[in-house]
């Protein structure tokens, strides 16, 4: 089938109908489906103006899918991509409470695009695969969590809340005061619920929104917790890296298995720990001579170092142990960085460096300037 501009009330798909390879099926409109439509080699866009919505008795699924509309799709049930889920404006909206509407992104499903503007407010699954970067928001903010796991996820799900977990949740209540004499307090302002069997590390982000301020003083304070479901309190889920200020940043947490936790949030410790901080640092890889690379001087004092570089948010893009001077605006992470061969868009990241000869890490910003 080819591409298409669909304007009555709603597309009612009872059978049939197949995108074949390099077709093309444009909505303006509703759909509602019917029979079977997940055997899709094209694309399925939703598109226009108007919001729009996905119902029926059966889930469709398409090879690729994108979104350019800014009103929206409200999802009634799961729409399953193989391939490339491509944002360009507008959000898919799933209703947190119901199990049954997602986003899903099979073995081979990435995504690309994804902004404050075009994300999924709501629950997003992905199968079969070890690393996870789930587009997650609310109506107003991407709020990205990302999962990479020891190995291979058979189902992961997660979804972002705008809310405060240490009142009712749809997961149950969740009291400030059981945590640990380390923890100095737990965020009240966000929250995200992860799912999966696999032991693996979580990376999140704060913003202005997430009020850090509220809770710490220094980012050197600043850890992921989670509500121990067998425990029933908050317990620290560890910060093997984190980078930025009271404003903008991110934490990276130690290994754990979600399953083992309802929710998980940003949390304060009682005590401020010392994180050393090197200048912020311009790169600008254009062949001139000048700032083509990223050179850290201290770095000569430890040869044996670990460098990590991070986009805003917290999503690894280079990592390299021993590092001198091979960052040039190239990833050189498999797996979550799309598009590699074209280098990182032009941007602020964060860096952590740690120097193990004489057991200190610094942490920082850089610019990359294309």
């Amino acid at each position: 089938m080819g591409s298409g501009l669909l304007a009555q009330p709603a597309l009612q798909h009872y059978g049939n109908m197949q995108l074949h390879g390099g077709a093309q099926l444009g909505l303006h409109t509703n759909l509602v489906n019917q029979a079977p439509f997940d055997q899709n080699l094209g694309l399925l866009g939703f598109y226009g103006s108007t919001p729009l919505r996905v119902s029926g008795g059966f889930a469709p699924g398409a090879f690729d899918v994108e979104i350019a509309n800014d009103a929206g799709v409200d999802l009634d049930l799961p729409i399953f991509i193989a391939n490339n889920l491509n944002f360009i404006s507008g959000d898919f909206r799933t209703d947190r409470t119901l199990a049954d509407q997602y986003i899903g992104l099979l073995q081979d499903g990435f995504t690309v695009g994804e902004s404050d503007a075009s994300k999924v407010d709501g629950f997003v699954q992905g199968v079969q695969q070890p690393a996870f970067v789930f587009p997650v928001g609310d109506a107003s903010q991407l709020r990205a969590l990302t999962y990479q796991a020891s190995g291979t996820v058979p189902v992961a799900r997660c979804a972002y809340f705008r809310e405060d977990p240490t009142v009712t949740t749809p997961y149950g209540f969740f009291n400030p005061d059981l945590r640990p004499r380390t923890i100095e307090a737990v965020g009240q302002n966000e929250y995200w619920r992860l799912e999966g069997a696999v032991s693996g590390t979580v990376t999140i982000s704060w913003n202005p929104q997430s009020n850090m301020a509220g809770i710490a003083t220094d980012i050197s304070q600043i850890v992921i917790l989670g509500w121990n479901k067998s425990g029933g309190r908050w317990i620290s889920l560890g910060t093997s890296s984190v980078a930025g200020d009271l404003m903008n940043g991110f934490a990276v947490s130690e290994p754990f298995v979600p399953d083992d936790f309802h929710v998980i949030t940003f949390g304060s410790l009682s005590e401020i720990e010392e994180v050393a901080s090197l200048p912020n640092y311009y790169v600008s890889p254009n062949d001139d001579g000048i700032n083509d690379f990223l050179q850290i001087d201290e770095l000569a004092d430890s040869p044996n170092n670990q460098l990590r570089i991070y986009d805003r948010r917290g999503l690894l893009v280079f990592t390299q142990d021993n590092y001198t001077d091979q960052f040039n605006g190239i990833s050189n992470v498999d797996g979550l960085v799309f598009d590699r061969d074209a280098g990182l868009p032009e941007g602020v990241y964060f860096y952590v460096v740690r120097l193990l000869d004489l057991g200190t890490e610094y942490q920082g910003f850089l610019y990359l300037r294309r």
